[in-house]
């Protein structure tokens, strides 16, 4: 506990806190906007209640997340990593299904896949209105975390007897929306815990578990859907993220700074008596509107998202290759069990050269270039440009396109070993996993004070085109073959090839040029 004289009105000093404990967040946006707003709000609490006594961290003070062991910091993240990995499963997890829901609701296949569709657009609206509730003091993020699971894990009974395709597709869409939390916070839960140096190793793991979770979900629901029908493609999930509540319930602690700090300064004031005792964060937001909360969590996403030139192009290309995803997801039951004879279970298993290709060539190469190259352009302080990040964003655009061709031209004939689309698809992962790192580390370095607005805009844009774009692939692959099909999806992604590079080479240009972006580096 420390006492200041209304030092807390400087904003470099509160900037320079929220940087230590990760990325910006939208209280922090609105906190920001209602100190330009008002430049005599910080010195109220002064005025009206004396001189605040600030709780804050003490010297190596064991509450603080920063503070923890590595031990402590790894199962923490764990958890995160389990409760990621347990949402995302739940839209692939229902694919093998489909033809069996489709069956059951007497709709086509088209039809069922909004069973799919609805789920990643629900976890693609579901950020803009629930994650700031993890940024509130008050709540911090492990309560948001396990009352939205509770549920979603309560919701999908819905989904299982649903009665008609209206109940189901409605339910469907409340699971991803409910669910979205994890998918949205979980890299700032990284920077919570982890230091800035090494953050971007940890949401690199944190991305690992989201790109599996897709992939292995074809892999689960497979055998299950072929032997007990769609239903239990659900069960499954309910399944994985019941055990994830559980965990959570008996076991994560508070991550948030601000929020251990808030309830820091409510024991505190409980013991002594004295209202004036307060956290930092909560001086900071009492002179926050709910109009400003508002405007950043539901205006400034789409401002950047649409109006900001480098950002609309990032979050294009990445929503390109998340539709992309989607859609080449369609063709493997068309490869591998209409050309090759595979079963549904035996055609989840093509998706593990996905998995192998992110977690033993993308992931181990991405931190070898962090570790080996990368970290040579750091200042003292651990500051890097920005654009620094994007090397392995150009690899990867090179690793898409030919993989797509690759795939396409492999898996359209039987004469061809299944073993070669398969190999094509892994590398297809290591270059969506070095884009997506490469760009998610860029935006929040280059926007560091409206990082959740970027962020929240892309997972938005993402989630729109993922929704999209599986409703026409069964058609598209039919109807033009696998080879030209992915022949069309690779010359989509080779018209984006160029744009990492120009970034790398143009991007400092571009960004001293925005308002928004950072020009102290």
């Amino acid at each position: 506990m420390k006492r200041e004289d209304t030092g807390l009105s400087e904003s470099d000093s509160y900037n320079e806190d929220l940087e230590a404990y990760g990325l910006y967040s939208v209280m922090s946006q609105a906190s920001r906007g209602g100190r330009r707003m008002s430049s005599t709000a910080s010195t109220l609490p002064t005025q009206n209640r004396g001189t605040p006594i600030v709780i804050s961290w003490g010297p190596d003070d064991t509450e603080n997340p920063q503070n923890w062991s590595v031990t402590k910091k790894l199962l923490v993240s764990s958890m995160i990593w389990l409760l990621t990995f347990a949402i995302y499963i739940g839209s692939a997890i229902y694919s093998p299904g489909i033809p069996d829901a489709a069956q059951h609701f007497g709709i086509s296949n088209v039809a069922a896949t909004l069973g799919l569709t609805l789920f990643v657009l629900g976890y693609g609206v579901g950020p803009m209105i629930l994650s700031p509730l993890s940024e509130l003091p008050a709540v911090g993020r492990s309560p948001t975390y396990v009352l939205s699971l509770v549920i979603f894990v309560f919701f999908n009974f819905g989904v299982i007897y649903a009665s008609n395709l209206g109940m189901f597709l409605a339910f469907r869409f409340l699971t991803g929306f409910f669910g979205s939390p994890a998918l949205a916070t979980g890299g700032a839960s990284m920077g919570d815990i982890w230091s800035p140096r090494t953050r971007d190793y940890m949401i690199a793991v944190w991305g690992c578990f989201a790109i599996s979770a897709p992939v292995l979900g074809p892999l689960v629901g497979g055998f299950a859907a072929a032997a007990k029908g769609w239903t239990w493609t659900i069960w499954q999930l309910m399944w994985i993220s019941g055990f994830t509540l559980v965990v959570l319930v008996f076991f994560l602690p508070e991550t948030y700074a601000p929020t251990i700090l808030s309830q820091r300064a409510a024991r505190v004031r409980k013991i002594t008596g004295d209202p004036k005792c307060v956290s930092e964060s909560e001086l900071q937001l009492q002179d926050v509107t709910k109009k400003e909360v508002i405007f950043e969590a539901l205006v400034r996403p789409f401002q950047l998202c649409f109006l900001e030139p480098i950002v609309f192009f990032l979050n294009l290309y990445i929503s390109l290759i998340y539709g992309i995803l989607y859609i080449w997801f369609e063709a493997f039951p068309i490869v591998f069990e209409e050309i090759h004879g595979f079963n549904s279970g035996e055609n989840g298993l093509a998706f593990l050269g996905i998995l192998v290709g992110t977690i033993f060539i993308a992931i181990p190469g991405y931190f070898f270039w962090k570790y080996r190259y990368q970290s040579r352009k750091q200042d003292a302080e651990g500051n890097i440009a920005p654009e620094a990040q994007l090397p392995p964003a150009c690899v990867g655009a090179l690793c898409l396109a030919v993989s797509l061709f690759w795939f396409g031209w492999t898996g359209n004939f039987q004469s061809v070993h299944w073993i070669t689309p398969i190999i094509a698809s892994a590398l297809f992962s290591v270059g969506g996993c070095l884009i997506f790192n490469s760009i998610f580390t860029y935006e929040a370095h280059a926007y560091p004070q409206y990082a959740a607005s970027v962020l929240a805009g892309n997972d938005f844009m993402r989630s729109s085109f993922g929704a999209a774009f599986p409703l026409f692939a069964t058609a598209m692959f039919h109807n033009l073959g696998v080879g030209w099909a992915c022949t069309l999806l690779g010359c989509l992604s080779v018209l984006f090839v160029p744009y990492p590079f120009v970034l790398l080479f143009f991007g400092k240009r571009l960004r001293l040029a925005s308002k928004f972006a950072r020009h102290d580096i």
